[in-house]
């Protein structure tokens, strides 16, 4: 028995449950602490929004998704060079 398909099961089941790509909303995003209070009546589940706004100085702009149950998920944020 080899250990290599071992360790490749192991790997890919770390990439599977961890988020690799996860971002923590700052002062600023619209799901910082917590949710918003209402959800999203009218968006209709899947679509995507961006929402700009400013945060120790620097300009940023978000990409947020409505999920099913008419929360947010924050996929993106970039941070803008204004001039």
């Amino acid at each position: 028995m080899t250990m290599k398909p071992l360790i490749c099961a192991a790997a890919l089941g770390l990439l599977v449950a961890t988020p690799v790509f996860a971002l923590d909303p700052i002062p600023g995003s619209l799901t910082y602490q917590g949710q918003q209070r209402q959800h999203l009546q009218k968006a209709p589940v899947g679509s995507s929004f961006t929402y700009d706004f400013s945060y120790a100085g620097s300009g940023y702009t978000e990409r947020y998704i409505v999920q099913p149950d008419r929360s947010l998920k924050l996929v993106d944020r970039i941070k803008r060079h204004d001039h």
